[in-house]
């Protein structure tokens, strides 16, 4: 789909499954499992996916997935298939491979975002995209780097130390223009410095929701997960940019949502509410 300059595409890295009730925290089963069906252990499908967008020159990736360094534990506790995330075959779909990458957008640091960034060569952990530049808030990197207790085990050093020590990351401080018609906009409530591209059209722009909004079933501004951080936060930024998205006609682009990749919201009696599905 285009949006001004730039072609915008959904890449697909794979499936996993994650605990329903803490995908969902307060919300009663009752209400969550309407929208993701949970099985006997109470897991849901999630889908890693990140979005490819090419114009004016660039090959822009805005996250890479969990990559492949995971552990075999890791991947059996998530139940993720190590073929689902090869990013060489998802590019091949593009003619594009991570050679052609050209920027790499990351918007926080938790390794089902992150993970796909770095590789293994030569038995050391190397930027996976050798080609490009890496994009990450300031604060999200120093909480990172010196994370607190509750958010520690999202993050794994080997997905963006190398960058830093490859010369390759570049520390954004807040709101800005990133390339023309592509804003970066920032969060708080998931964890500090969330980072999300507005590829900006004439008629309708596009939001990567990243955590904010993790799938299409957490439109409800009440709803959030148990790994949401900054809770009141996060309540009073999901009002914000679903206000802007219903005003300024953006399609919300959903990183973990099993089926729906992207849609467009109205508004209800009551609620800003899923309007219709778009494909990418």
């Amino acid at each position: 789909m285009k949006f001004a300059d730039y072609e915008c595409s959904s890449i697909e890295l794979g499936d996993f499954f994650l605990d329903g009730g803490t995908m969902f925290g307060v919300v009663p089963k009752k209400l969550w499992e309407k929208k993701i069906q949970a099985d006997d252990n109470n897991l849901i499908p999630m889908k890693a996916r990140s979005l490819l967008i090419r114009g004016n020159g660039r090959n822009i990736l805005v996250d890479t997935g969990p990559g492949s360094k995971l552990s075999g534990k890791m991947k059996k506790i998530y139940g993720i298939d190590d073929h689902s995330t090869d990013i060489n075959a998802s590019l091949s779909k593009h003619g594009l491979t991570c050679d052609d990458i050209t920027d790499v957008i990351i918007t926080h640091l938790h390794f089902d975002h992150a993970g796909g960034s770095t590789t293994i060569r030569y038995k050391k952990p190397v930027p996976a995209f050798p080609n490009a530049k890496y994009y990450i808030q300031k604060t999200q990197f120093e909480s990172a780097i010196n994370p607190g207790p509750g958010e520690a085990s999202s993050f794994t050093r080997d997905d963006f130390v190398p960058l830093e020590e490859s010369g390759v990351l570049k520390m954004l401080d807040g709101p800005c223009t990133l390339f023309s018609g592509i804003e970066i906009l920032v969060t708080d409530g998931h964890t500090k410095g969330q980072q999300h591209p507005l590829v900006k059209g004439k008629k309708a722009s596009l939001f990567f929701c990243a955590d904010l909004i993790p799938t299409s079933a957490h439109i409800p501004v009440s709803w959030r997960m148990a790994y949401d951080n900054y809770p009141l936060t996060i309540i009073k930024e999901k009002e914000e940019y679903l206000t802007r998205a219903l005003e300024e006609n953006w399609i919300l682009f959903f990183e973990h949502d099993p089926v729906t990749a992207a849609a467009n919201v109205k508004q209800d009696k009551i609620n800003i509410i899923i309007d219709r599905a778009v494909i990418l």
